[in-house]
């Protein structure tokens, strides 16, 4: 992937957000009879302004493309026309003024949810949520979970993919406490197990959750049957076949595709003697590797596809798909989870609990917004709707300049009966200032060091 396949996507996402988010402000506004100015997505000098509407409302393109902003009618920000003060922002009742700021968040949320809603009425290929043990002393193996065990459901909720189940195992882990998995196993008998999350740390900054489960994805056993052999390949010049299947290399015995693979990318340039079984008859014959760089990493390749007879059985993907109530309901569902969850992790690194590690900046969702564009569509959908969602969360925190501090502003005039002092106003968009920069500078500071650290 080039630097393009990671900025345009993130760009598309990040316009996206800005824009919804602002409109939700700017519709309201109208919908109060305030007079909205300027429209603007992007901070600093506009380099595209074009004025529309009755108001002449200006619709700007700032330099700096990482927020944007409504300016409405407002006293306190210059000369007002008394033909006009009934629609500036300050004369408005406080009730209108919290909708008004409340209503940009309010669309990130709305949008997460059209967009869930989209993907799952659409339905999409999903990684089954199938386990598989990765070590012996281990919350699983204490379950009695055995490799191939097809999660149905978690607590009686019920999981239709690997996501789900890490979403669902995530919530459940941050409650502290067992859970009873409905399991299906790999012949076909379906039973309980208790899995005791109790103790295990949601985040200890170097491994994942399900990691320290003892889980991980169930993969079938593919055995090394070759499919199409490339005609330019270290496969082909060495006379293997579509069909053979490997036995051995260097005497080493391989029990499936996997293995093979493995042994082939790490023996680039070598030559390996290959025992093959061809119909009924055993064959060796010498292979040498093809020597492939990605990513400034060296391997090894042979020019072969797997058999797509050997690659059937027990898939490891699922179709996913709801109806159009079932959806919607989930896409909400999803998006209040998502919400919850990203306030507890929020506090949860305030108390230590969860590493700040996980603060992410810019370049880090550039990168996830490149991968899953990569990915497919329905994946690229659902990491916009996930950034939405922490958008409109982070703007709901009681921070003077994000709409939480104007929110919780408005929440104390209503209950005492009058405006905060300007005075006040003036210390706390200050203090919030100080406090988002510290945030951006810490999010920054975590990008460079996930570069540098790979």
């Amino acid at each position: 992937m080039n630097l393009l396949d990671y900025l345009i996507p993130f760009a598309f996402a990040l316009g996206l957000l800005i824009l919804i988010h602002e409109l939700g402000h700017y519709l309201v506004a109208r919908w109060c009879g305030v007079k909205v100015l300027r429209f603007s997505v992007g901070f600093g000098k506009p380099l595209l302004v074009r004025r529309a509407g009755r108001d002449g409302t200006e619709w700007a393109l700032g330099a700096f493309p990482l927020g944007g902003y409504v300016k409405m009618l407002d006293e306190r920000e210059g000369e007002v026309a008394a033909a006009e003060r009934h629609r500036a922002f300050n004369r408005q009742p406080v009730l209108r003024r919290f909708a008004i700021v409340a209503a940009g968040p309010l669309a990130n949320f709305l949008l997460a949810i059209a967009l869930y809603w989209g993907i799952f009425v659409a339905g999409s290929d999903e990684l089954s949520p199938r386990l598989a043990l990765t070590a012996a002393s281990t919350p699983a193996a204490a379950a009695g979970i055995q490799d191939g065990d097809l999660v149905l459901a978690v607590d009686d909720e019920q999981v239709r993919s690997w996501q789900e189940l890490r979403w669902v195992l995530l919530r459940h882990a941050l409650d502290n406490r067992r859970v009873v998995l409905q399991i299906r196993t790999l012949e076909d008998v379906e039973t309980l197990r208790t899995l005791d999350l109790t103790g295990i740390p949601v985040d200890d900054g170097q491994t994942d959750l399900i990691a320290r489960i003892g889980v991980s994805p169930w993969r079938p056993l593919i055995p090394a049957v070759f499919g199409k052999v490339a005609e330019d390949g270290a496969a082909a010049r060495a006379g293997l076949r579509s069909g053979d299947e490997v036995i051995s290399i260097d005497g080493e015995a391989i029990d499936g595709w996997s293995a093979m693979v493995a042994k082939v990318r790490a023996s680039a340039g070598e030559v390996l003697l290959f025992q093959i079984r061809r119909a009924n008859e055993m064959l060796e014959l010498s292979v040498r590797p093809d020597e492939a760089n990605e990513q400034g990493q060296r391997f090894g390749r042979i020019g072969v596809a797997v058999a797509e007879a050997a690659s059937g059985g027990v898939s490891m993907f699922t179709r996913v798909r709801y109806g159009p109530i079932e959806g919607f309901a989930k896409a909400v569902r999803q998006t209040w989870e998502t919400s919850v969850l990203s306030l507890q992790m929020i506090g949860r690194m305030f108390t230590g609990e969860v590493s700040w590690k996980n603060l992410s900046g810019p370049v880090t969702i550039a990168d996830y917004a490149g991968q899953t564009a990569q990915l497919g569509l329905g994946h690229y959908l659902k990491f916009v709707a996930l950034i939405s969602i922490s958008l409109g969360v982070l703007n709901l925190l009681p921070i003077p300049v994000l709409d939480g501090g104007h929110l919780l502003y408005y929440t104390i005039e209503i209950i005492k009966g009058g405006p905060i002092p300007e005075r006040i106003m003036e210390i706390g968009q200050q203090i919030g200032l100080v406090l988002l920069a510290l945030l951006m500078a810490f999010a920054f500071y975590n990008d460079i060091n996930r570069l540098i650290s790979g």
